[in-house]
Order: C-alpha cells, then structure tokens, then sequence
C-alpha cells in the first residue's frame, strides 16, 4: 500500500461541495467549544469535531505539531495507513486509531481501497485519561476491532448529539456516546474481541438504539462496511421490509406503546416517535394500521 500525497486533507467547516459523497462532518465554532468547556458538565468530555467520510479516495492530514484535541478514527471498510513518531501502520477494516493531542501524526487513504472513516476530536478535563487508557489497552495508537460497527454507530451517536444544537444538552448527549466509543476501544483492547456480528444484526441493533431518529440507508451501510443495495437487499431478503420500512415499523411500535399506556396527546406522541407534523403522523399510522391514533386508543 503506497502513502498518498500527505498534503491532502480533510474538508474544512463550509467546504462541504469539495468532500466526500455521502459524508457527515459537524465542527463546533471555537467560541462555543471554549464557553462548553466552562461548563462542570460538558466540560468533562467534549466533542469538538466529528463526521463519516465514505469510499473517502484522497483523504488524509498531515499534523507536524499534533492536533488540539485527542482524536480517535474508526475504519469500517477499504483500507488506509497512519503514521506516529515515524512509524507507519497499515490501518484495515476495524482498524481504530487513537491519536494523542499535540503528537505529531499523519493518516490517509489507501489509493487502490479507499476507506470509510468515522471519527471525532474531544477534549476536556477528563479527556486525557480516557486517551491514556485506550492506548494503554490497545498497546499504542492503533489497535483492531472484530466488530467495528458499535463504535461506528457510537460515533454516528455523537453526531446526532451535536446535530442537535450546539447546547449543554447537545454536548452532553455527544458525549455520552463519545464515552461508550472510547470504552469499547478500551474493553476490546483489554479482553480481546468478542463474537462478530452479521451485518444485517449490527444495522438493527443500531436502528434500535437510535430510534426513533432517523439513520439514512447510505450512513447505515456504512457502518456495516456494505454499500447501501447490499444492505437493502439483507433487509428484503431476511426481514422482507426496506431499512426505511423497518425504521417506520420501530417508530410505530414505540406509537403504540405511547397510546397504550400514557394519557399524551397524539401531537406529544408524534414528537415522541419523531414525527414533526402530527397530520403526517396520523396519516403513517393510519396507513399502517388502519384506524388513526384515536381510534387505536379509543379501541
């Protein structure tokens, strides 16, 4: 595997046309970031960039002082390297690389398979002992994960909580997922990998932990190292439904357990079951079980 041209680098905040198809990329204002850290909360652990960057051919970044913040990148399909005090590591699917705040590195692409990276920066007051510790466990900056999708689920987690408004509560949510993403780095380096799952277990159990939020099929085939007809083909051929026809079923499931046991109004369950516009709800509930959300309760 050649290295590619070093120069090369990751799309900036506002250079969106000029990334990656499919991509996801949140990065927080530096003014925002240093009022967070303020915060006895979000300060323990923030989240200050974080993205997927699919089949991303000439990405890479070359950082001769380091990066501000600790930085942890998850391969979940193709190939790439990275290199750390002059040592260069080929970096395959399930590859994690945790990279030490201001110590030089350099990672990039493969040029012939290039790969589907997850990542985030973070720092904070407890951000350098949850960096030490993961290198610790995995034994230096890369360690492998059988199963790379939980922490790439994780960290599609972390994007959803900064998605969702640069707040105490957007942070802490970002966080949290953060957290899990670097404990499963930490526990799989320790006590080695755990049984894989199949592609199609590891879509659901990420659509099951992140419902009702919607995932798009491109960023859930992403996850699973599988292009977005291969998934939908797992999903008709084993659940006979689309991905978005079984995250419709999950949402329609928590509506029942709504109308079943809470006195909410059916604009509050909508909300619930993510679901902006109650009308738009009524009419998907209708269409899926044959009576509105009224009539259900009422029954």
């Amino acid at each position: 595997m050649e290295d590619m041209d070093e120069t090369t680098t990751e799309p900036e905040a506002g250079a969106i046309p000029d990334g990656f198809a499919g991509q996801r990329m949140l990065v927080v204002p530096r003014d925002a970031a240093a009022k967070a850290l303020r915060h006895p909360v979000a300060g323990k652990l923030l989240v200050t960039d974080a993205g997927c960057f699919p089949h991303a051919a000439r990405h890479g970044r070359s950082r001769p002082r380091g990066a501000r913040e600790h930085v942890l990148l998850v391969c979940t399909d193709g190939a790439g390297w990275c290199r750390v005090d002059g040592a260069r590591t080929a970096v395959g699917r399930g590859g994690a690389v945790l990279l030490p705040a201001e110590r030089p590195h350099a990672y990039g692409a493969s040029q012939e398979d290039p790969w589907t990276v997850w990542w985030f920066h973070f720092t904070g007051a407890d951000a350098d002992e949850l960096a030490r510790a993961a290198l610790d466990a995995a034994g230096g900056p890369v360690t492998h994960l059988r199963d790379p999708a939980p922490v790439a689920s994780l960290i599609s987690q972390v994007i959803d909580g900064l998605d969702a408004g640069l707040t105490v509560s957007g942070f802490t949510r970002a966080a949290g997922a953060a957290w899990h993403a670097l404990a499963q780095v930490i526990a799989t380096g320790r006590r080695g990998p755990g049984p894989s799952l199949s592609p199609l277990e590891r879509a659901v159990e990420h659509l099951r932990a992140t419902a009702p939020r919607r995932t798009a099929v491109g960023a859930l085939a992403a996850m699973c190292g599988l292009s977005a007809s291969q998934l939908s083909a797992l999903f008709r051929e084993r659940l006979g439904v689309s991905p978005l026809q079984f995250q419709v079923q999950l949402r329609m499931a928590r509506a029942r357990e709504l109308l079943d046991g809470t006195a909410m109004p059916v604009a509050a369950v909508a909300r619930r079951t993510g679901y902006e516009d109650p009308m738009y709800f009524s009419r998907q509930f209708t269409r899926q079980h044959g009576m509105t959300p009224s009539a259900y309760r009422n029954r």
